[in-house]
């Protein structure tokens, strides 16, 4: 009867966890969501992988008001001087875009700049399973996802897609 007991918790426990989906592909939703330029223009996330096709992406989606983002600020500058040939694309979820703007050139952010208007439950956060900033992708010259989720910019994961 022990037995049956221990057999019942882990299936309970097995069958009771949902498996972390870590998709290689963007869904539509999180394609067509909106996000803004640094000029004011709308565009797609799907637009922005188009121009960065060809080469490798890390997405950092981060706010000048998060303290872990700015802390992880110094490990990104390493990165982008260790993969020079890798593209940088930043999404803010700051809460207004002139925070955004201010905090860009504040801590001498480099790269290309996005402000997250959907912010963190809109499709494109939805799909990203967003609850952590900063929060790293690695996207792939034909923009698939390499890697879903890293929370510092030098985890080793992150690190070993670039090279």
């Amino acid at each position: 009867m022990k037995i049956f007991k221990y057999i019942l918790i882990f299936s309970f426990s097995f069958l009771g966890c949902k498996a972390q989906e870590k998709p290689t592909q963007f869904s539509e939703a999180a394609l067509n969501d909106t996000f803004i330029t640094l000029d004011g223009a709308t565009t797609t996330f799907k637009a922005i992988l188009e121009t960065n096709k060809g080469k490798t992406t890390i997405v950092d989606i981060w706010a000048s008001w998060c303290s872990d983002c700015i802390k992880g600020m110094p490990k990104v500058k390493a990165l982008q001087q260790q993969f020079p040939n890798v593209n940088y694309v930043f999404l803010s979820l700051d809460k207004t875009q002139e925070a955004w703007k201010k905090g860009i050139e504040k801590y001498d952010v480099n790269g290309e700049h996005y402000f997250m208007q959907s912010g963190w439950k809109g499709p494109f956060g939805e799909f990203v399973q967003l609850d952590w900033i900063p929060r790293y992708m690695v996207i792939d010259q034909n923009g698939n996802i390499k890697l879903f989720k890293a929370i510092e910019a030098d985890d080793e994961q992150l690190i070993k897609f670039l090279k």
